[in-house]
């Protein structure tokens, strides 16, 4: 008798936490804070117990303190790691950090700064994904990265502005407001350019909502902002600030590469691999594009192209209908795609670059469709082999292979996304 009572308990329990982890618990609402808290003392306690490393910090305060005694030609800008190789944002706020860390002396100041950067930056990825309806259960791996918070508070780079700007452009665009989120990101390329691997989406996402017209109005305005910020600069030559600033033909150590360790040297270094990462990348662009990302224009690739050719508004009397059907789901699973697509085709990722991929990550498992086990599965494994140092060919075998599970499966399990239902007054509705 007291087992027949016991087990409709034991049911009422697990279906109350299952209600809990997908985020349709009444209690629900409180789970996100609870975790940025936690995360705040998890961070308080990294930057008080365990020791700074110093990498790129002394540069970057090397070169912006000859930029504070009047040098403006990128080509003489130089730190103890190089010359300056990043764009005129980056100058911008690391001035600022320059004086309020008594000229880059105060580390530990300069550490609590980055330690409310990262959780000012993990509270827009949290609410990006309550806007796009991501369940409760994926967010405890969203403050579990040991190389996230390494990167953020123990190195101080320039990546973690970047990825802010990033999460601030996704969650301004989910709000609708296109304008501001241009900017936001176009200040974010500004910091390093590495947030071009979000552009295709962005492009596709802003087509979508605002047409041809629209999109290049705010392409438009993404170039301004990079001409401004680099107003200074551009007076002593134009072609030096976006040869280095933007520059496209580095050359790549194979000492420091995450990913591609296991090809050995000599491929890693061959123009061969290059031109083929190049076509990989490329090619995974188009077939998402193709066959999952223009899905809500319910026109063909090539009706969208006829028309513009033909200088009309590829959507036509559509495109109302269309930007409404461009939800928070569809902009962050888009625009994380894009990103993980291009770190999986690039040339060599180094560690810091984990910032724009380890907040990703756990919204694209969950879109993928696989099983909650195998997603935390997944994630283990990327996180661990991000956090083995020097990278090995086992530990780089599972950083690209992780990278493409991720995007293999989340192509498969959106297949049935961004789709009109057929005699629901479709389109009007917004997709998920």
């Amino acid at each position: 008798m007291a087992d027949k009572q016991k087990n409709p308990r034991h049911i009422a329990l697990l279906r109350q936490v299952k209600s809990l982890a997908m985020g349709e618990h009444p209690l629900s609402k409180y789970v996100p804070p609870i975790l940025l808290l936690a995360d705040a003392l998890l961070t308080s306690l990294i930057i008080s117990k365990v020791a700074y490393t110093e990498i790129d910090w002394k540069a970057y305060m090397e070169q912006i303190e000859q930029f504070v005694h009047g040098e403006r030609d990128y080509t003489k800008i130089k730190g103890v790691t190089g010359p300056l190789v990043y764009p005129a944002a980056h100058v911008y706020i690391y001035w600022i950090l320059y004086h309020i860390t008594d000229t880059g002396k105060d580390i530990l100041l300069a550490q609590r700064v980055f330690g409310v950067l990262y959780l000012s930056t993990l509270g827009l990825v949290m609410s990006c994904y309550r806007r796009a309806k991501a369940p409760l259960y994926i967010f405890p791996m969203l403050i579990l990265s040991k190389r996230l918070h390494s990167i953020f508070v123990l190195r101080l780079f320039n990546d973690c502005f970047a990825v802010f700007f990033l999460w601030c452009a996704i969650y301004v665009c989910q709000r609708r407001f296109w304008t501001f989120g241009s900017l936001a990101y176009s200040w974010g390329v500004g910091v390093k350019m590495s947030l071009i691997l979000a552009l295709p989406a962005l492009g596709v996402i802003l087509f979508l909502s605002k047409g041809v017209a629209g999109s290049f109005k705010q392409a438009s305005l993404m170039a301004q902002v990079q001409v401004v910020i680099a107003w200074p600069f551009l007076q002593g030559g134009p072609i030096l600030y976006i040869t280095r600033a933007f520059e496209f033909s580095r050359q790549f150590l194979f000492k420091w590469t995450v990913n591609w360790r296991f090809v050995g040297e000599d491929i890693f270094l061959s123009k061969q691999f290059s031109i083929a990462l190049l076509v990989g990348h490329i090619s995974a662009l188009l077939l998402f594009i193709a066959t999952r990302w223009l899905r809500p224009a319910e026109r063909s690739v090539a009706e969208l192209i006829r028309a513009a050719l033909d200088f009309k508004e590829p959507l036509g009397q559509m495109q109302h209908a269309c930007s409404i059907r461009i939800s928070p789901n569809y902009i962050l699973t888009t625009i994380l795609t894009a990103v993980a697509i291009g770190m999986l085709f690039a040339r060599s990722l180094h560690y810091q670059f984990y910032a724009y991929l380890a907040w990703a990550t756990p919204f694209l498992l969950w879109r993928s469709g696989l099983h909650p086990g195998l997603q935390y599965l997944l994630w283990a494994a990327q996180e661990w082999s991000w956090n083995v140092y020097p990278s090995t060919d086992i530990s780089s075998m599972v950083v690209v292979g992780s990278l493409f599970v991720t995007v293999a499966s989340v192509w498969w399990g959106t297949r049935k996304d961004f789709v009109v239902p057929k005699g629901d007054g479709g389109s009007s509705k917004k997709l998920r």
